[in-house]
């Protein structure tokens, strides 16, 4: 991997990520995606979210969130040069796999109908901030 080329994004419209790493990063003639999660850009709120005053999740709902975060991959592919058609790959991490995958299967066949990248979906724990779905994407670059 040529160093020189590497690039990095930090999206002006996507949630600041929660730790140090890019949005993105170019490698050679792909974009990696860092996990991207539904929170709005600029706040800690999340879609469809209630939290308790210790910050624990009361309610969530499933449908607002898969839209909020292909939302925020759309943003950060945008201002990588790429767009949602050169999706190669996406993995998603579901909290709840049981209650929330068809939901969240079904919106998903409405954003990727024309576009088909490969996807694995995988139930974890939790996620670093109370969200129930995380994205992790690779994309080729526009030429």
């Amino acid at each position: 991997m040529n160093r020189k080329e590497d690039s990095f994004t930090h999206s002006k419209n996507a949630p600041d990520p929660v730790g140090l790493y890019p949005h993105a990063r170019k490698a050679g003639s792909l974009f990696f995606l860092s996990g991207v999660g539904p929170r709005d850009r600029g706040s800690k709120n999340i879609p469809g979210v209630e939290l308790d005053k210790n910050g624990n999740i009361q309610t969530y709902d499933i449908s607002k969130q898969c839209h909020a975060v292909f939302k925020n991959v759309k943003y950060i592919l945008e201002e990588t040069g790429s767009d949602w058609q050169n999706l190669v790959d996406v993995t998603v991490f579901l909290t709840n796999m049981r209650d929330d995958f068809a939901v969240y299967n079904k919106i998903y066949a409405e954003y990727f109908h024309d576009n088909r990248p490969c996807r694995t979906t995988v139930e974890i724990k939790s996620l670093p901030t109370p969200i129930a779905i995380e994205l992790k994407c690779i994309a080729v670059i526009n030429e």
